[in-house]
């Protein structure tokens, strides 16, 4: 190998390989969800939310329109939580996001999310260290993914449809943004 090949390559080694071991990744395996729901509880992914009743529109930007539930205080999994909102994608219902605080709500939703979409990988190196950890299960319609900073005791939850947004990208013009 020519010395000026072997320069670079050192150079390269020497940069990126400290860039590599500032922070070991958050992320955990992504669990596969046996019995993919297809949907959010008993709501499944591409429901119209205005011929449900219970939801309240409380953002409307043309194509996406966010909901929330109405009457009573949002929980998941028995927890309570700061907020749960459904997002549909040209009035269909295609992502729902909680967001919770406190280390007690996050073991209970976290041991709920297991119980109903698969038990994580507990084996040493699987789940992450660190203030920050993320969470994955992924089905053939539904993916969901928790995130949790343990510093500020805060978590969010995504309950996502893995077809309705490719057949939005599908539909629209390649010369849009």
């Amino acid at each position: 190998m020519p010395r000026r090949s072997l320069g670079r390559l050192a150079f390269l080694v020497s940069v990126l390989a400290p860039l590599a071991l500032l922070e070991p990744t958050p992320f955990s395996s992504a669990v596969s969800i046996a019995n993919d729901p297809n949907g959010f509880e008993t709501i499944p992914w591409g429901s119209i939310l205005e011929e449900i009743k219970g939801f309240i529109k409380i953002d409307d930007a043309g194509r996406v329109q966010t909901y929330e539930l109405s009457g009573h205080p949002p929980m998941l999994g028995g927890a309570p939580v700061d907020s749960l909102r459904f997002t549909t994608f040209e009035k269909k219902v295609g992502r729902v996001t909680a967001r919770y605080t406190g280390q007690a709500s996050h073991t209970k939703i976290l041991s709920y999310l297991e119980s109903k979409y698969g038990p994580l990988d507990r084996t040493p190196g699987q789940i992450a260290a660190g203030s920050t950890k993320v969470y994955a299960w992924h089905g053939m319609y539904t993916e969901v993914t928790l995130r949790f900073e343990s510093g500020f005791e805060r978590g969010i939850v995504f309950f996502e449809s893995r077809t309705l947004p490719e057949r939005l990208t599908d539909e629209t013009s390649t010369t849009a943004f």
